[in-house]
């Protein structure tokens, strides 16, 4: 199989500034997605796919390959990640050059492995799927609920919680938004990965960091040192 990994970043955040390309551990943050995907041998193309011609030397700089600038439409904040993936399978096709599978690689996911781009791979091999998407395991629901104004816990407990060690309860996962992997002509069915023979490939909690805020990044930072000095 051909199998593209596209890392897509749009320049510019409403939350924290040039998220994509602010250092993390003296490393942009779209480096560590290139480098993730690269390591793992499972691409014969890795691109980065952005608006912007900074954003595009950096990714450059960082091993991927930037082969064309998002147009208008996908550039917008209005535009979905699949709208993105569209536009640059449709790229590539005009320049002859076709893929059976892509992976999705969000840079806000910079503790992924490439042992687990690899292992997803394989599961999709394996269960003969369509798609995989990473998950990780979060906190059970029925942990948590609203409070009042003045504080009152008397309905904050569910029932279903009531009695119940934390251990003892279901296990819950949600979307961890590291890993989204398919075939070409699923997708360009109808753009949605989600139907028909879609499996989870469930990531340790501590690879699942997705940057959204501040604290984020501080924590992304520590888990990277640790595990740059071996003790994680």
């Amino acid at each position: 199989m051909k199998n593209l990994a596209i890392i897509p970043a749009r320049s510019g955040s409403k939350g924290i500034k040039d998220k994509n390309i602010r250092e993390l551990n003296g490393k942009p943050l779209i480096y560590y997605s290139i480098r993730q995907a690269l390591e793992s041998e499972m691409f014969d193309t890795v691109m980065l796919s952005t608006d912007s011609e900074k954003y595009g030397e950096i990714g450059r700089n960082s091993g991927a390959e930037v082969p064309f600038l998002r147009s208008e439409k996908t550039s917008s904040d209005k535009a979905s990640s699949w709208d993105v993936v569209a536009e640059v399978l449709e790229k590539y096709k005009e320049i002859g050059k076709r893929f059976d599978t892509f992976m999705l690689l969000q840079p806000t996911s910079p503790l992924r492995t490439a042992d687990d781009i690899r292992k997803a791979y394989k599961e999709l091999e394996e269960k003969e799927a369509e798609s995989v998407i990473s998950l990780c395991e979060t906190d059970s629901p029925f942990q948590c609920n609203t409070l009042p104004g003045d504080l009152s816990m008397d309905l904050f407990i569910s029932q279903k919680a009531k009695g119940k060690r934390r251990q003892d309860m279901e296990k819950y996962y949600k979307f961890n938004g590291a890993i989204y992997l398919t075939h070409v002509d699923f997708f360009e069915k109808d753009h949605n990965i989600y139907r028909d023979k879609c499996f989870a490939y469930i990531m340790d909690k501590l690879n699942s960091i997705d940057i959204d805020d501040e604290s984020d990044f501080e924590l992304a930072e520590a888990l990277l040192f640790l595990r740059e000095k071996n003790i994680h």
